[in-house]
């Protein structure tokens, strides 16, 4: 008996990626930087681990609040368009016929072939169908609006407590390049991991992430700087 072909696609992670990486990513960015910005300042080390540990709270919450509604968004669109397309199927079943027919023609398929197969799917389940080929809705892509926060929430509080644990244990005259150097060596990993999960260039990945970790790292730093000299 021929073993059955499995294939391993990327796709499935697409949902939980973006927000797990986005997570991370700005959990590391916004406190190795909010840290560098108050210590730049010359702040006391206690003042930095306040500032470290309110913007590693306020970011995963921000973060989540952030995530939930607009993907809350994204499902009430679907909802609606799902909520027309049930109504079409009710009162205009042939017409509906017609247009899922004309999708599979434009998708290769000649017209007899494409009718017959639109009859089975419509009778299996006519939403199901419509909803996959018409308008792009399926159970993988579909919005979950707790899942992505919790998420964000979740990843953004592990990305920025490695910037605070640094900050944490470097010592009083190291805590700049200490925590900027960690910092910049986890966004590497974190863009790496995300591009090979996802079946991306690992090390582009690695780049691009820490290219825009590095900037933002050195402006507010050069922010506070400014602020001491001003003060």
């Amino acid at each position: 008996m021929t073993p059955r072909h499995k294939e391993r696609h990327r796709i499935s992670h697409i949902g939980w990626l973006r927000a797990a990486v986005l997570g991370a990513n700005d959990g590391i960015v916004s406190t190795a930087s909010l840290i560098l910005g108050v210590a730049a300042a010359n702040a006391a080390h206690g003042s930095i681990m306040v500032a470290g540990t309110a913007g590693l709270v306020a970011g995963a919450m921000s973060m989540a609040a952030g995530e939930y509604v607009s993907v809350c968004s994204q499902a009430d669109s679907e909802k609606a368009a799902l909520d027309l397309e049930r109504r079409e199927l009710e009162t205009d079943t042939p017409g509906e016929l017609r247009e899922l027919t004309a999708i599979y023609v434009s998708r290769g398929l000649d017209p007899a072939l494409a009718r017959k197969v639109a009859e089975q799917l419509m009778a299996h389940d006519a939403l199901a169908a419509h909803a996959r080929d018409e308008l792009g809705i399926t159970d993988t892509l579909s919005a979950r609006p707790v899942q992505a926060a919790l998420a964000s929430a979740a990843s953004f509080a592990v990305g920025a407590a490695l910037p605070l644990l640094a900050a944490a244990l470097a010592p009083g005259a190291m805590l700049i390049p200490w925590v900027s150097g960690l910092s910049l060596v986890f966004l590497a990993l974190l863009g790496g991991l995300a591009a090979k999960v996802g079946g991306a260039s690992t090390l582009l990945g690695a780049w691009r992430v820490t290219f825009w970790g590095a900037l933002a790292m050195a402006l507010t730093a050069m922010a506070g700087i400014l602020f001491d000299a001003v003060a």
